[in-house]
């Protein structure tokens, strides 16, 4: 089973990208997680992405996708996948192609920009263990502070406001080209393509989501033999 989850920073992709990995088996690659990890190594990748997302820039396909690509060949991968965050542009998108892998669904997730704003510029970050807070949904124990060292909190530089304003504008550039792309794959039936309404409860949404993927897998798997 191999899955992309589509939609701007702050839609929900992640928590649904944890509920589709656990309930199926599959691992989750994110981009945003690689490019992190990367970012913590410091390494030449590292600061590289650093600065691009420093000014609220997208990283370059080439970087993105050649990292994508060793993920995706590591042996956990053989039974499937799920995408969280790629591909992002119509290059990326053929690269997938390009590779051969056939890909079973894709989710785009939508969510008005008003809300993104909230829910992103809300984040609060525990950079040692990666505890994620929340000002107004998941709020700290005490503000500013995480709730079992009690170091301070951050905010990650593509969280702030300008940057996440930048995000959103380069993502909507590319996204509905990218739309349109999957919807020329679906009529070909290569694929399904589903949109979620991201301001659902979560619960609701997983719901959702589960429904979409057990009435259609089996379909799709015979029109691929």
């Amino acid at each position: 089973m191999r899955i992309i989850l589509l939609g701007a920073p702050g839609t929900g992709k992640g928590t649904q990208s944890k509920f589709i990995t656990e309930k199926y088996k599959i691992p989750q690659i994110s981009t945003g997680d690689i490019l992190r990890e990367h970012i913590k190594l410091k390494n030449k990748i590292g600061k590289t992405v650093y600065k691009i997302l420093k000014n609220g820039e997208l990283v370059s396909d080439n970087i993105v996708c050649d990292l994508i690509y060793e993920r995706i060949n590591q042996k956990d991968c053989i039974k499937g996948f799920l995408l969280d965050g790629f591909p992002r542009t119509i290059k990326q998108a053929k690269y997938i192609s390009n590779l051969g892998i056939k890909i079973n669904f894709v989710f785009e997730f939508i969510v008005p920009d008003a809300l993104i704003l909230q829910r992103i510029s809300g984040r609060r970050i525990h950079l040692p263990s990666g505890r994620t807070y929340h000002i107004h949904f998941n709020p700290p124990q005490q503000e500013g502070k995480d709730d079992i060292t009690k170091e301070k909190l951050i905010i990650r530089e593509d969280d702030k406001i300008e940057s996440i304003q930048n995000r959103l504008e380069n993502y909507k550039k590319n996204n509905n080209m990218l739309i349109k792309y999957y919807l020329k794959e679906e009529k070909l039936k290569k694929l399904k393509l589903f949109q979620i309404n991201g301001v659902k409860q979560p619960n609701i949404i997983k719901k959702e989501i589960q429904n979409i993927i057990e009435n259609n897998f089996c379909v799709l798997q015979d029109s691929n033999l």
